[in-house]
This record gives structure tokens, C-alpha cells and sequence, in this order.
């Protein structure tokens, strides 16, 4: 697939990853409740899972990951866009992966700085910094063969927004970040809901 976005700088240069939502997440406003969008994203030899946070269970991660026939020590990395525990509550699940976030990669006893900014993990996989629901909130961008997916953390919770991220400390940032997410990716990836296309029916 080819789409005139894959001409932005942000972007992959290759389209060889292939991901699967494990858990769609949610939030509910009438009552406790609150569940993160696990994923797992295939690049060559690494497999990598997005945001392993909060679920009514952890069969809710690992079940399906075993559908795909993995366990927890084929992981070879994961990615937290953020470090609030809702988007991290599980990631002690993948005890053999190297953990990125915004400014290190963490693996057994080795803390590595280096900046998410243009950080490949694979070919097709290219971590980038998107603050706004936070200041340490990263985006992975895959490069797969329907298009560039974005697993965007809390920069958008769901699929309508929230508009105004009532926790975010900076909305002008939020929205400049999601713009920068929106000229890069096709499909969106949210911390608490279904994946969206990337296009004018997103909120800004």
C-alpha cells in the first residue's frame, strides 16, 4: 500500500512489520474500570509488545499471544509510551525483553540512555517522542503492509479523544503531537479503545 503520508520524514522507510491487538481497552466513566490496548507488533526477529498495562486478567494478554504461538519469553522487546501503571501495570510479564520509554532501553541489569527520538528498533519499526498526555509520551510507528500504524499511548484514549485530555498539563502540545502523528501514520493505535484510521474523523 502506498499512501501519500509515506513521504513524511516520520515514517518508516519500510513496510515489513505485521501487528494484532492482544486486548482492547476501555475506560468507563460511570464506574471503576479501566483497561489498556495491549498489541503486538512483528518485525523480523523481534516481537515486541505495546503498553502491557492494566486488564481484568492476564489471560487477556497471554491468551492471545499464545493464539499467535508465543509465550512471554519470545518477546524481544516492549514499548511503553508512557509510565502511567494503567499502560505498564504487566510488563514484568516479559521478563527476558529490553524495555523501551522515552530516554532508555532496559534489559536485565543494563540501563542504556538514548534518547526515542528516531529510535529503530527494527527496519520497520521507529520510535518517536509525542508529548502531550505527558511529557515522557513516545509513539512506536510500524511499517506494515496496509500502512503506517501508530500505537500512540494516551495521546488519543479512543477513538473520539477525548478532545481535551483532561489530565494533560499542555493542550496546545497534545494537539501538536497528534498532528505530527496524523501526517506519518494511517492507522491509530489508542491507549484505551479500538484502532481509527488516521484521517480527518480523528480528533485534534
Amino acid at each position: 500500500m502506498t499512501t501519500t503520508k509515506d513521504i513524511h520524514g516520520d515514517a518508516p522507510l519500510t513496510r515489513t512489520a505485521a501487528h494484532t491487538i492482544l486486548t482492547t481497552g476501555y475506560t468507563l466513566s460511570t464506574g471503576p474500570g479501566v483497561a489498556a490496548t495491549v498489541s503486538y507488533v512483528r518485525d523480523g526477529d523481534r516481537h515486541v509488545i505495546v503498553d502491557p498495562g492494566m486488564v481484568a486478567g492476564r489471560d487477556r494478554i497471554l491468551g492471545p499471544l499464545a493464539e499467535l504461538g508465543l509465550g512471554p519469553d519470545d518477546i524481544t522487546d516492549v514499548v511503553l509510551s508512557h509510565h502511567h501503571p494503567d499502560n505498564t501495570m504487566n510488563v514484568g510479564l516479559f521478563g527476558r525483553a529490553r524495555v523501551h520509554d522515552h530516554k532508555a532501553v532496559y534489559e536485565n541489569d543494563q540501563w542504556t540512555d538514548r534518547d526515542a527520538e528516531g529510535y529503530e528498533l527494527a527496519p520497520s519499526l521507529r520510535l518517536i517522542r509525542t508529548p502531550g498526555h505527558s511529557a515522557e509520551d513516545i509513539t512506536l510507528l510500524a511499517g506494515t503492509a496496509e500502512g503506517v500504524v501508530a500505537f500512540v499511548g494516551d495521546l488519543w484514549w479512543r477513538p473520539n479523544g477525548p478532545v481535551a485530555d483532561p489530565v494533560a498539563p499542555d493542550q496546545a502540545l497534545l494537539r501538536s503531537s497528534r498532528l505530527r502523528v496524523l501526517a506519518a501514520a494511517d492507522i491509530i493505535v489508542p491507549g484505551h479503545g479500538p484502532a481509527f484510521p488516521a484521517d480527518d474523523t480523528a480528533p485534534r
